[in-house]
C-alpha cells in the first residue's frame, strides 16, 4: 500500500463544502472523482478537517491510500489539476508526496490556522466581494484585539458554536488570536487544535461588535462565562473564511 498526502487550495464559493453530499457538489467528490479518472477505481480522501459551503482553503489536507501507483508520487498533482480543469473546477491541488502509513491527515495534526478577511471601507469592492466580509462601517482593531485576548487558553465556548454543532463537548484550546489591518483589508488569524462548528465566525462576528463599538471590550468575557450563543455576535459570512494551514 502506498499513502499519498496532498496539499489542497481551492475557492468555496460554488460548492457544498468539503464533505460529499447527495445534492450539491463537494470539493471531496470532484478530487475523489479526479482520482477515479485516473486511477480507473473508487478512491477515498480522509482530510484533515472539513470546510462548510462557501469556506475557502488555503493549505487544505488530505491522504489517500493506493494499491499501485503508476505515476510518480510528486506528479500525482499535476494529473489531479488536469482533471479538475476539465470539470471547471477552482479546486488545486498544490503538492503531492508519499508518507508513512502511520500519517493520518486529520489525527495527525497538531493544530490549525484559520484566517478571517474583513474589507473594512466604505465602497464594496467587486474583486474581493467573494473573498472577504465587507463591512463598511469603520472598526477599531485595537479594541478588537483587546477583546479577543478573553479567548485564548482553554474554555467552554458554547456560546461560541452552531445550534446544530453535533459536538458533546464544547470546551476548546485557542493557541493565538492576532488582528492586523493592511490599508482597507483586516485580518483575523485564529490557532489552536481544534474548533466547533461555526466557532471560527462566531467569534469573528463578536469581537466586530466590539470593534464597530455596539460592545464594550468586557462583554466578550461575559458572553464566553454566559455559555449561550443567543448573547454572542453574528455568524460571521462563509466567503471570508479560509482554512490556511495545518501544522503536523
Amino acid at each position: 500500500m502506498i499513502r499519498i498526502k496532498i496539499l489542497i487550495e481551492y475557492n468555496g464559493e460554488n460548492y457544498v463544502g468539503w464533505q460529499v453530499q447527495r445534492d450539491g457538489k463537494s470539493v471531496q467528490s470532484e478530487i475523489e472523482k479526479s482520482l477515479e479518472e485516473i486511477y480507473d477505481t473508487k478512491i477515498k480522501l480522509i482530510v484533515a478537517g472539513r470546510t462548510d459551503a462557501g469556506v475557502h482553503a488555503l493549505g487544505q489536507v488530505a491522504h489517500f491510500d493506493l494499491d499501485d501507483n503508476k505515476i510518480p508520487e510528486d506528479k500525482i498533482f499535476k494529473a489531479l489539476n488536469s482533471n479538475l480543469r476539465k470539470r471547471g473546477n477552482k479546486i488545486t491541488i498544490l503538492k503531492s508526496t508519499s508518507v508513512s502509513s502511520n500519517f493520518h491527515a486529520r489525527f495527525s495534526a497538531k493544530k490549525k490556522t484559520y484566517l478571517y478577511q474583513i474589507l473594512n471601507r466604505q465602497s464594496i469592492s467587486y474583486l474581493q466581494n467573494e473573498s472577504s466580509w465587507f463591512f463598511p462601517k469603520p472598526l477599531n482593531i485595537e479594541k478588537m484585539s483587546y477583546a479577543a485576548k478573553y479567548l485564548l487558553g482553554r474554555h467552554d465556548f458554547n456560546a461560541f458554536r452552531s445550534i446544530h454543532c453535533q459536538s458533546k463537548n464544547s470546551v476548546r484550546s485557542i493557541d493565538s488570536i492576532s488582528i492586523k489591518k493592511k490599508q482597507q483589508l483586516i485580518s483575523v488569524r485564529i490557532k489552536g487544535k481544534s474548533f466547533l462548528h461555526n466557532q471560527i465566525r462566531i467569534i469573528v462576528g463578536s469581537i466586530v461588535m466590539v470593534g464597530e463599538g455596539k460592545w464594550n471590550i468586557n462583554y466578550i468575557k461575559s458572553v464566553l462565562e454566559s455559555k449561550d450563543r443567543k448573547i454572542a455576535g453574528p455568524t460571521a459570512p462563509a466567503h471570508g473564511l479560509y482554512l490556511e494551514k495545518i501544522i503536523y
